[in-house]
């Protein structure tokens, strides 16, 4: 049918008819929340370029735990922000690590939320790579070995999955036989499949206190403009056994979720990066923007994309207003 007999507008014309035929909804059920716990005790320092997100302290990082449950978001990930940094990033894996005791915490004092953690060494390195040096280049099998230590060890402390993020070749089947081998086999990996080399990441890395302190990681993160190959690193990330699989970041990457999306029977996560974030809540602030309209214009992109999980750092704005 053509105009005039055909109006598509006929359906637009009040909200309830929105709402009845809308195609794509966004719940508080596909929301992780991301949070950074640093040492010491009562600290909620702001982070400049994350407005209404701060470094916390595992006390104040239990109570902010306990609003986002309250908020009914099914998950957080956990970012850990070491006392000491060395050439190994051995605080990734010790059993007295910061991870390892803010996830003894929460499941002690909010046992009813999921607990992620991010498994990646370069907040713990001194160097900022994620993985150990030979030279100037992370040496990727060495690595390994690392990332399966840590992911173990947040297993052993109470973690309900594991989210490898270093971008080394083997990381999830390293992660997968650690966890199977020490009698953690029910741990689901949410792997960073496809991992782009961003440029928006550059806020997390101010709160996460990871800057790499030479060159960059363009050598394991992935060239931006490539599309095919997303599609094979994820392809060898289910192989090795990944339960989810995620590309980051979302926005500039909308069609990598669709590829993901049609090509994997698998669960899609989608990273709604600190850059995506900040640039939002800029424009807000300086009133270019409607910074609520431009956060749920943004989400609901991701989910009509493909994505069934969400980790975004508006997660408790989300939350509130879908509530």
């Amino acid at each position: 049918m053509n105009f005039p007999d055909y109006r598509l507008r006929r359906l637009r014309k009040n909200t309830n008819l929105r709402r009845m035929i809308r195609e794509t909804t966004l719940s508080v059920d596909d929301l992780v929340c991301p949070l950074f716990v640093t040492h010491g005790d009562g600290v909620k320092k702001p982070i400049p370029s994350m407005p209404g997100h701060f470094q916390l302290s595992i006390d104040t990082l239990v109570e902010e735990t306990k609003k986002i449950r309250n908020l009914k978001i099914p998950a957080v990930i956990l970012f850990g922000i070491p006392e000491t940094k060395d050439e190994e990033g051995s605080g990734a894996w010790v059993e007295d690590g910061i991870i390892q005791r803010a996830v003894r915490r929460i499941k002690d004092d909010v046992p009813d939320i999921l607990v992620i953690t991010d498994v990646c060494l370069c907040e713990y390195t001194n160097h900022g790579h994620c993985g150990v040096l030979a030279g100037e280049h992370v040496d990727n099998d060495a690595t390994l070995e690392l990332l399966a230590r840590t992911a173990l060890s947040h297993a052993v402390a109470g973690a309900d999955m594991v989210a490898p993020s270093a971008m080394m070749d083997g990381q999830v089947l390293a992660i997968r036989d650690a966890l199977d081998e020490e009698g953690f086999g029910d741990i689901p990996i949410m792997a960073y499949a496809a991992k782009y080399a961003s440029c928006f990441y550059g806020p997390f890395r101010d709160a996460a206190e990871g800057t790499p302190q030479f060159g960059d990681r363009t050598s394991y993160q992935m060239d931006p403009p490539n599309s095919r190959e997303a599609i094979r690193e994820i392809a060898l990330d289910v192989e090795e056994g990944a339960d989810i699989i995620m590309v980051k970041p979302a926005l500039p990457y909308l069609d990598i979720i669709r590829l993901a999306k049609d090509e994997f029977d698998l669960p899609v996560a989608a990273y709604n990066v600190s850059g995506e974030f900040a640039m939002i809540k800029a424009a807000d602030e300086k009133g270019w923007l409607d910074g609520k309209r431009a956060m749920m214009e943004s989400l609901i992109s991701i989910k009509r994309a493909g994505a069934d999980i969400i980790i975004t750092y508006f997660a408790q704005e989300t939350a509130e207003l879908l509530r």
